[in-house]
């Protein structure tokens, strides 16, 4: 018996003892760690933490021991009934008096930090501008003022729950049987018949226990339900607007949690269905007039109700993504925004068919994609701008004064509070560095900095015209993946320097002469090759012509020249000494919500190019509300990246005079101009590693999407891949990880050349290469 004690007493030691998922969390936030900051320190992977904290998993040696470690010197500072040292309370605020109605397999709610200035849509390269392509009603509002409170708003520890409250009848919730938050949720009715009333909550207990959103309907006798994440369902006994602001904020228990330490909670989020909208006295669709202005009108008796009940909306009004807030009191933000789909909010260019899915289908959707990336705030560019603040707040809290008092500081590695110039090379037309040139003046490349991504076509060859096929291969979310460790400036203007010593590593715009670099004398992978350089783009310019005097680039396209061999000798520079890797978390989150909502739709990482290629036939069709969430971070990425460059829009505007997004510091057409940069170098590095393998050159590049002639119509007859599953060094890799390639379509050469003749010899192929339909002129558009 005694051998049968001892092994027992083994078996209890071999696994250090952990306090129970709750308290994992507590600990983790009364540090202010993020579940980065964890994973990291572990050599884990976030969702890993996430699921040790939710109870889903639990860890297993050597990590266990070191997480166990972890959390014991986090108790030792923050046992379980002293809140954390650096945070001050929040005011005490009536607790919800609904059940823990989330799905019991998820509990982490990535949070985000209080937005900037948001702006319209845009993409990174539409029309070379990255100018906005979506109207302004579709755009979300600016931040209401933020706290002042330094304890409050500026510590890096979040603020203890609030007390609890004995719960009434008022609202009640219940749950389905449900295995993730992103599960498909069964097809539901209106109204579900079964709810449970809700005890009394944990003081502990998660603020933001119902996730970041809710989607409000209506039934025929005016009663509301709110459908959540998980399949969460929730009765809504507001009876106005305005109460149900209040219900919001005091009762749902609906948020997100900070995605930085020193960042803020994320403002909940209420999407409402036409029916919700009329029962709220709201239009179920904006007028003409309306829908131009891009808002309701002042005297709208929505807008009074809000006033009279001291509520404010933002300065864009009452429009398709309306913020409503109080300011802020004691270091508490209290704002909710809404989210109107029948109003034009979720644009069908990002979100597909999104606003005509059923209320619970829609809740899964935009919330699957608030816990992968952060809660919508407006258009996918407008949440992809925001999340570059949120994982990287501008300020944090200072040490203490002598009063004991905390002060908010700049924060190293982030651009700051304050709106940057630009150098005037890198300002759009337009800009007020420019309102002196003529009015009619039309800058030259030797002016104006012109990154932008490929759009080149050539003709084919005749050996290229014997193939049967014409293949395009699309890289995955490329600009991502060029944001990946691209060193930026940061908080700091540019310094101009003449006749400058060229520096690889040091951010900024040259002005030097590339017209010399010769495409078929290069090197690749440090050894010179001759290549057939009149078939393959110019990697300096977006139209793929070789350059023909000294234009203004980005660093990365000046170091390029230089790989491929050739000194450069910039005549002046616009540079930027304090400078960083900002977006490398920006890119993490993005690329983590990517390969997980692949994997979800049955396209996981480590598969050989064969299994990728069949998993990735028909992957859309297995889950299309996933498909949604998967099209949404390819535009957050493209947008937020293209928003770093808003130009100006709207009426009234003036050439020479500012725009509302010169304002904040996230303005950067510098850094846009380095991404871009990246990108468009990227591709031409695999181009160039393809043609000097196998003697294949492109015939047509349109920014992440190149088409090859081929004798079969898969990538694979493309790109060589040996026994081994091991290709061409430095070229295109097939796979589902950002920087990788996948199959965007194949065509015909007889097609080619068909189309062609209709529609211009020089018709770029690669726009078109995935369905074959040309429905307008190749205009560049």
């Amino acid at each position: 018996m005694s051998e049968l004690f001892d092994a027992v007493d083994a078996l209890v030691a071999s696994r250090a003892p952990l306090p129970p998922p709750p308290e994992r969390r507590r600990l983790r936030q009364a540090h202010g760690l993020t579940l980065d900051e964890v994973a990291s320190a572990l050599r884990v992977r976030r969702a890993t933490v996430s699921a040790w904290e939710s109870g889903r998993t639990e860890p297993r040696p050597p990590e266990r021991d070191a997480y166990a470690r972890l959390l014991k010197h986090l108790a030792a500072l923050y046992p379980a009934d002293t809140p954390p040292a650096s945070s001050t309370p929040a005011p005490q605020s009536s607790e919800p008096r609904t059940t823990e109605a989330v799905d019991p397999t998820v509990s982490d709610s990535p949070g985000s930090t209080a937005p900037q200035e948001p702006v319209a849509e845009a993409s990174p390269t539409g029309a070379g501008e990255g100018e906005a392509l979506a109207p302004a009603a579709s755009a979300a509002d600016e931040a209401p003022p933020t706290p002042t409170a330094p304890a409050a708003a500026e510590s890096t520890a979040p603020a203890p729950a609030p007390a609890a409250k004995p719960a009434v009848d008022a609202t009640t919730a219940r749950t389905p049987d449900a295995s993730a938050h992103d599960r498909k949720p069964p097809s539901a009715t209106r109204r579900p018949p079964a709810r449970h009333a809700a005890p009394t909550q944990d003081p502990g207990a998660d603020p933001y226990v119902h996730g970041p959103l809710l989607v409000l309907d209506a039934d025929a006798e005016r009663r509301v339900t709110g459908y959540g994440v998980g399949g969460l369902v929730l009765d809504v006994p507001a009876k106005s607007l305005p109460a149900l602001v209040e219900w919001t904020l005091a009762e749902a228990r609906i948020g997100a949690q900070r995605l930085h330490g020193s960042g803020k909670d994320g403002d909940p989020l209420l999407v409402l269905t036409p029916a919700a909208c009329a029962r709220y006295g709201l239009p179920a669709r904006l007028t003409e007039e309306e829908r131009l202005a891009g808002r309701l009108p002042d005297g709208h008796r929505i807008v009074g109700q809000l006033d009279r009940a001291d509520w404010k909306l933002t300065r864009r009004g009452f429009g398709p993504w309306a913020r409503i807030y109080r300011p802020a009191q004691g270091g508490r933000r209290q704002c909710v925004q809404l989210c109107l789909p029948s109003w034009g909010a979720l644009d069908a260019r990002s979100w597909g068919p999104a606003a005509q899915l059923e209320p619970a289908e829609l809740a899964r959707v935009l919330g699957t994609y608030a816990r992968r990336v952060i809660t919508p705030r407006g258009s996918t560019a407008v949440t992809g701008l925001e999340l570059m603040t949120a994982l990287n707040p501008p300020t944090r809290a200072g040490e203490p004064d002598a009063e004991g008092r905390r002060h908010k500081e700049h924060r190293p590695g982030s651009l700051g509070e304050d709106p940057m110039d630009c150098a005037p090379c890198e300002a759009p037309d337009g800009h007020p560095l420019l309102a002196a040139l003529p009015r009619f003046h039309q800058r030259g490349p030797e002016e104006m900095l012109f990154e932008e991504a490929y759009d080149w076509a050539r003709e084919l060859t005749d050996e290229e015209c014997l193939r049967r096929h014409l293949v395009g291969i699309d890289v995955n979310l490329a600009f991502g993946a060029a944001a990946n460790g691209a060193v930026v400036g940061l908080a700091t203007p540019p310094v101009h320097v003449d006749a400058p010593a060229f520096d690889p590593t040091l951010p900024g715009s040259w002005l030097v002469d590339l017209s010399h670099v010769d495409l078929s004398r290069v090197l690749v992978g440090k050894q010179e090759r001759r290549l057939a350089g009149e078939l393959m783009p110019s990697p300096f310019t977006p139209t793929g012509e070789r350059p023909t005097g000294p234009a203004w680039y980005a660093t990365p396209t000046v170091a390029y020249a230089v790989e491929l061999g050739y000194d450069v000798t910039p005549l002046e520079a616009w540079v930027r000494p304090d400078r960083g890797r900002f977006l490398d978390p920006w890119y993490k989150r993005l690329r983590n919500a990517y390969v997980d909502t692949m994997a979800d739709l049955g396209v996981g990482e480590k598969l050989t190019p064969q299994q990728f290629l069949a998993a990735m036939d028909g992957h859309k069709e297995r889950d299309p509300e996933l498909a949604i969430v998967l099209d949404a971070v390819k535009s957050t990425v493209k947008g937020g990246i293209g928003k770093l460059r808003e130009r100006a829009h709207g009426g009234g505007w003036r050439p020479g005079r500012a725009w509302p997004a010169l304002s904040r510091p996230t303005w950067r057409p510098d850094i846009r101009a380095a991404v871009i940069s990246r990108a468009r170098v990227n591709m031409h590095r695999k181009m160039l590693a393809l043609a000097a393998a196998t003697g294949r050159y492109p015939v047509a590049v349109l920014s992440d999407c190149a088409v090859y002639a081929a004798d079969g119509p898969s990538p694979l007859d493309v790109l060589p891949y040996d026994t081994d599953g091991r290709t061409v060094p430095g070229s295109f890799r097939i796979g589902v990880s950002p920087g990788m390639v996948k199959h965007e379509g194949t065509r015909t050469t007889l097609w080619a050349e068909e189309v062609r003749e209709r529609h211009g010899r020089f018709l770029n192929l690669a726009r078109y290469i995935k369905t074959g339909e040309i429905t307008a002129q190749d205009d560049g558009e």
